[in-house]
């Protein structure tokens, strides 16, 4: 093949011309045809994959999100019901208003059960808080060391919830008898109609 070949080449007698050149030009014409799909096509098809890539491995951490949720739905919900019944029996440990009076005598009846002699029962102003009401009771009671303990025990073994707070103890100018002074505190919850 000589250079004036090439020379007299032209697309009307593609046909004629020389195999190496033949092999060439297809070559070239499937690169340019590769290379114009791939920049009009695949170039666009591969930023979808490289997205929908991207949003699979998203939606394939929040499905073993979900699905430990709902491998743990069954002790969550018992865990739920557990609260719920020991947040049932602590409110049915707290007294309504109607009860607080109840309680008082309750409160009165270990110490005289206890064998104390009452100086001061005096229940104080109700203080709210944010979802119950504190009653606190002001006391001072006489009686021997075991006596004072048997009624403080008595007070925390009542059905309702009864705390002991600021005690301080004395001798008397009996022998062998204790002054407790302490404040006892009473809680109740606060109902709905009393909320708005």
């Amino acid at each position: 093949m000589k250079m004036s070949d090439l020379q007299n080449l032209t697309a009307e007698n593609v046909g004629s011309w020389p195999l190496p050149v033949k092999v060439a030009g297809a070559i070239l014409v499937i690169a340019l045809v590769g290379f114009l799909g791939w920049n009009y096509d695949v170039k666009e098809l591969q930023a979808q994959l490289l997205a929908a890539q991207a949003k699979e491995s998203q939606l394939k951490s929040t499905f073993e999100g979900k699905q430990k949720q709902a491998a743990n739905l069954p002790a969550l919900k018992q865990q739920l019901a557990d609260i719920n019944q020991t947040f049932g029996d602590l409110l049915k440990r707290l007294p309504n208003q109607t009860e607080v009076a109840e309680l008082l005598v309750d409160i009165s009846q270990q110490g005289l059960g206890a064998g104390l002699e009452f100086d001061l029962f005096r229940p104080g102003a109700e203080q709210p808080r944010d979802y119950y009401v504190e009653l606190p009771i002001q006391l001072r009671v006489r009686g021997s060391y075991h006596e004072l303990g048997n009624f403080i025990s008595g007070i925390s073994d009542l059905p309702r919830i009864v705390t002991s707070h600021d005690i301080k103890m004395s001798p008397s100018q009996k022998v062998g008898e204790l002054v407790l002074e302490a404040t006892a505190k009473t809680y109740r919850y606060i109902s709905e109609d009393e909320d708005g």
